[in-house]
């Protein structure tokens, strides 16, 4: 079988139907929404982060974390605090109610994992890996910085 090379057209497309899916099954089942569940996933590895350290770590822009967490603390899983050194930076704590959720939400990514994997190979499962990983190296944040811009000059396109 031959490989399918319309490769942003089939990341897009299961992006979203993959998204379409965990939306609608953790707000089914939490409330929650993904940027929200990886809030929880974040804290409950780092416990007291610095807002700009989440909104790093989940590749959205600080103000896209500030407005979320207003809606995760009115919602009783998170709590703020001013940072002691930095009065003007917030550290980020999970409740306990945010780390009960946290937990079902860990369930929920692993089985969603699970059916991910289902029929490739460890070999397969790695290759998809670093392959997804790579495409943090070669379309940065900054994307003025992008590898396609220099990899387009000079392409031409025969369809």
């Amino acid at each position: 079988m031959k490989p399918d090379p319309r490769l942003i057209f089939l990341m897009t497309v299961g992006y979203r139907r993959l998204q379409r899916g965990l939306e609608q099954q953790m707000l089914a089942e939490d409330g929650l929404t993904s940027a929200q569940s990886g809030v929880l996933f974040f804290l409950g590895r780092n416990d007291g982060a610095l807002i700009g350290d989440i909104s790093t770590s989940l590749d959205l822009v600080p103000s896209a974390i500030t407005g979320l967490a207003d809606r995760m603390e009115r919602a009783g899983l998170i709590l703020r605090n001013r940072d002691e050194a930095d009065g003007r930076a917030q550290r980020v704590y999970l409740t306990e109610a945010g780390e009960k959720i946290r937990k079902r939400a860990v369930t929920q990514a692993r089985a969603i994992n699970a059916t991910l994997m289902e029929g490739f190979s460890d070999d397969e499962i790695d290759v998809v890996s670093r392959w997804l990983t790579s495409l943090q190296t070669k379309f940065p944040k900054d994307s003025s910085r992008s590898s396609i811009q220099t990899n387009l000059k000079g392409t031409t396109t025969h369809d």
